[in-house]
């Protein structure tokens, strides 16, 4: 098989040679459901890598089926990757290509921390599915081994977007905060939380409630 243009060549040997690479569990169905969310999900992925480009091991919570997570290990040096789920884990697993291998494992936050060093932490669309009542466990833990210069960022959807969800989203979407609430429940653990918002693929400093999704950047660990 020979391409018209000599420069496109590559692509059919990379093809033959290391075969066509798969969507995880999660996007694939997100493809095939609504093709402009995988977009607006690997944005928030580079919105992380980008503040947290030059770190030496970051921790992401909740990865899910880690789709979009080669565009943060782009700009750190180390990156482990946790879910309660081994469903999601073993997807990963599968999945997992020599040149952009990562940790991955099944861990619940709620039943400890994640064991070893980390200079940062980041969790996207988690906290929502975390019961109120255990949300400060899952916090504590998952800033536990996150060292004294450390930076946190958590992405959640806003409380005032859900009456646009989906109703597959809405079941597991328990415990979602305006940003106003997200940043006071973050100041117990930071000196420092900054607040941005999301519309699709844009983050901005916008007013929060007509915010879509929502992103505080912590940093001063108390």
């Amino acid at each position: 098989m020979k391409t018209k243009e000599v420069q496109y060549q590559v692509i059919v040997e990379a093809a033959q040679e290391r075969g066509v690479e798969k969507f995880g569990l999660r996007s694939s169905e997100s493809w095939h459901e609504d093709p402009k969310h995988i977009v607006f999900r690997l944005s928030r992925y580079k919105f992380i890598s980008k503040m947290l480009s030059g770190r030496r091991h970051v921790l992401e919570v909740g990865c899910g089926d880690a789709f979009g997570i080669r565009i943060v290990q782009a700009e750190v040096e180390k990156l482990t990757a946790v879910d309660f789920d081994p469903v999601f884990i073993q997807d990963v697993n599968d999945r997992m290509v020599p040149r952009w291998k990562f940790e991955a494992k099944t861990h619940d936050l709620l039943d400890g921390p994640v064991p070893g060093s980390f200079d940062a932490v980041y969790a996207l669309d988690v906290l929502e599915h975390i019961d109120q009542a255990h949300e400060r466990t899952f916090l504590n833990n998952s800033f536990a081994n996150l060292e004294p210069n450390g930076c946190a960022i958590i992405g959640v959807p806003s409380l005032e977007s859900q009456i646009y969800a989906s109703p597959q989203s809405k079941i597991g979407h328990v415990n979602c905060k305006t940003a106003p609430d997200v940043k006071a429940l973050l100041q117990d653990y930071f000196h420092n939380v900054f607040i941005f918002s999301m519309n699709d693929e844009v983050v901005h400093t916008g007013y929060h409630k007509m915010a879509h999704y929502i992103f505080a950047v912590c940093a001063g660990k108390r």
